[in-house]
């Protein structure tokens, strides 16, 4: 009986799970390390029905919207989109399996989008397609207190929370890891059975739904720094109008 090879038939099998190294400069990171210690204005970390610290245990830091911190947002999220454009090239269904999308060709005639096309569009291309369909979301400093904190509780970032329906329409999951130098501390998948180790200027990214159910492992010897976020649908009413 014939069978049809998947399209990475030949390589390991795919968990979806992209770690991009050296996404941001470590000068960066250390220097927003300090200014985040030095704000005086995170809180304890919340999980969606509030805070419970055996199941979060974080000092956090909402930098979106705050003008003091509008250069490390830029920053941030300029290297999550160059991520993000790197991870749809690797697994395109993940822009093209929720909506039917078309591009213009040079001649102006429309083609559905294909992974093949999508592939090979160049960055100029593809970026205003993925804009179209996808938007950044808040961005959170974390810090996890060694040998304490953590986020031990099994959890998906996909969930229905407030009327609006905003954490419904997360589809990625990132974090960038802002230092390393401690024991542990490891981004665990659960069902794929993965441990992501933080390296300072490294990029996670992952898919948002319970598939990727994940934790943050206590770091031992020195506290654990990132930055974190999702990447979001559009809206239906940008998508489609009304």
């Amino acid at each position: 009986m014939n069978s049809t090879p998947s399209p990475n038939a030949d390589e390991a099998p795919a968990d979806f799970i992209e770690v991009i190294p050296d996404a941001l400069d470590p000068a960066h990171c250390r220097a927003w390390i300090e200014r985040f210690q030095a704000s005086g204005a995170a809180v304890p970390g919340r999980v969606g029905g509030g805070v419970h610290v055996e199941l979060k245990d974080s000092v956090d830091l909402t930098i979106s919207g705050r003008p003091e911190w509008r250069d490390a947002e830029a920053a941030l999220n300029q290297a999550v989109f160059k991520g993000v454009l790197r991870y749809l090239r690797r697994w395109p269904h993940a822009l093209i399996a929720p909506l039917m999308l078309e591009v213009a060709d040079a001649d102006g005639s429309r083609h559905r989008l294909t992974p093949e096309r999508l592939r090979a569009m160049d960055d100029a291309a593809l970026a205003p397609v993925v804009q179209t369909v996808l938007r950044p979301g808040a961005i959170n400093l974390q810090r996890y207190t060694a040998g304490r904190g953590g986020y031990p509780y099994w959890h998906c970032e996909l969930y229905p929370r407030d009327p609006h329906a905003e954490t419904l329409h997360r589809h990625l999951l990132w974090t960038v890891y802002l230092n390393d130098g401690f024991g542990q501390g490891e981004t665990e998948f659960l069902y794929q059975q993965r441990k992501v180790a933080p390296r300072t200027g490294s990029l996670l990214i992952a898919p948002a739904a319970f598939t990727h159910t994940h934790r943050g492992n206590r770091p031992d010897g020195g506290d654990k720094f990132i930055a974190t976020s999702w990447v979001l649908f559009q809206r239906a009413e940008k998508l489609f109008g009304g």
